[in-house]
């Protein structure tokens, strides 16, 4: 029973230091994450994307990056984009681009897992659209395409703010919309942060070694070199495992970094971080917005890009002698609430956070109207989130009464 215990309280103050760790990052990436989508404008965004060559694969992997969000808000970007006129292969890359090329993602990521896995997110981010772009070439599912289209029907006319950039920041108007952006932006992922750090957490204290050794063959012992077929397996595991914990990309990131401390290759890494639009709710909303065959087909695209561009990160990064050491990874070893940078970080971007909830739920005209498109979400996987989120607290909660009070 003692055993338990002193493993809760660790469990605990490991998930909450984590998201200590992390807090800055956060505020910051959905702070710029919301600046931009309310003052960066989309004006014939549709209109540059709407065929199938290296332009419109461009425009739609900037606009992607400009419109940084989480993946039910990019799939219904995409969704939209596409029912506009965008070409199948832009609006893949508008979607990867959303979802991997993202901000805060990456200043997350440099915290927990260091430098050569955000060369790994962003380069690997690309090479995504790249793969999805030359696989639709070869395969030409001129049919499928058509079939999703017609599904869709006709997109619903809507008026463009063609103001520049300098007016809009002037106009207080937009900054309350940046406010409810940034609200917006963490309803959208507190419950799949608040599980993952505690999923983290528990995993660190509770989960043995064996375990990972178990699902990533030839894991662990000081493990350092890992054959074709051992990287094939742990590209193919990871996409599982990250399904596994129902949530995405951003609460996914300590466990990441839990999976390399492990042991699991940098390519099993890479291909659990680039999971979040190979699960089965990605799934769902892609089949109800463009049937099955088309979801099918997209989850077959997206699946066979991600476990290419894992093995080629590797290999690249094996190379150049790049490959990241297992030992750098020490986030269990940190002492997590201290005086140092992180605190006065935190500190800072803390006011900055007030300040934009402020503006965009307590001001004034805080009644100005402001929505974004969000994919159809089950009620159910919300409902089971919602639940989980909660009994994550009453978990926290009680590990640091059982660790600071009762000193176990």
């Amino acid at each position: 029973m003692n055993n338990f215990l002193e493993n809760w309280g660790n469990a605990a103050n490991t998930a909450l230091g984590f998201f200590w760790m992390a807090l800055w990052a956060f505020i910051l990436g959905y702070a710029l994450s919301s600046l931009i989508q309310v003052f960066v404008t989309k004006k014939n965004m549709q209109k540059t994307m709407g065929e199938s060559d290296a332009k419109s694969v461009l425009f739609g992997t900037f606009f992607g990056f400009i419109s940084s969000s989480c993946s039910f808000s990019a799939l219904a970007t995409t969704k939209s984009l596409f029912q506009k006129g965008a070409s199948f292969v832009s609006s893949m890359a508008f979607l990867l681009a959303s979802t991997n090329l993202v901000i805060e993602l990456g200043i997350v990521i440099s915290i927990f897992l260091g430098w050569q896995f955000v060369v790994g997110e962003y380069v690997g981010g690309v090479l995504l659209i790249l793969i999805s772009w030359l696989l639709v070439g070869l395969i030409n599912p001129k049919s499928i395409i058509s079939k999703a289209r017609k599904k869709l029907g006709e997109a619903k006319k809507e008026k463009v703010d063609s103001k520049p950039i300098s007016e809009k920041i002037k106009n207080k108007t937009n900054w309350i919309k940046v406010g409810k952006q940034y609200g917006m932006e963490w309803k959208m992922v507190w419950k799949d942060v608040t599980i993952g750090f505690t999923i983290a957490g528990v995993i660190s204290a509770f989960v043995p070694d064996t375990f990972f050794q178990t699902l990533f063959i030839n894991t662990g012992e000081g493990q350092t070199s890992f054959g074709f077929f051992t990287l094939l397996e742990h590209v193919i595991v990871g996409p599982f495992a990250a399904f596994m914990t129902f949530i995405g990309s951003m609460g996914n990131i300590p466990l990441a970094a839990l999976l390399f401390g492990k042991g699991v290759s940098f390519a099993g890494v890479m291909a659990f971080i680039f999971s979040d639009l190979v699960v089965f709710p990605v799934l769902r909303i892609n089949a109800k917005y463009y049937g099955w065959k088309m979801s099918l087909f997209i989850l077959f695209l997206l699946f066979t890009a991600l476990i290419i561009t894992s093995l080629f990160l590797h290999y690249s990064f094996d190379f150049f002698n790049l490959l990241p050491d297992f030992s750098s990874i020490q986030i269990l070893e940190q002492e997590h609430f201290q005086l140092d940078y992180t605190f006065f970080m935190n500190i800072g971007f803390l006011v900055i956070s007030g300040i934009l909830v402020y503006l965009g739920f307590f001001s004034e005209q805080k009644d100005i109207s402001y929505m974004k498109e969000m994919a159809p979400k089950s009620p159910l996987l919300e409902k089971v989130l919602k639940y989980l989120a909660f009994i994550s607290y009453i978990w926290l909660a009680g590990g640091i009464l059982v660790k600071y009070i009762f000193n176990f």
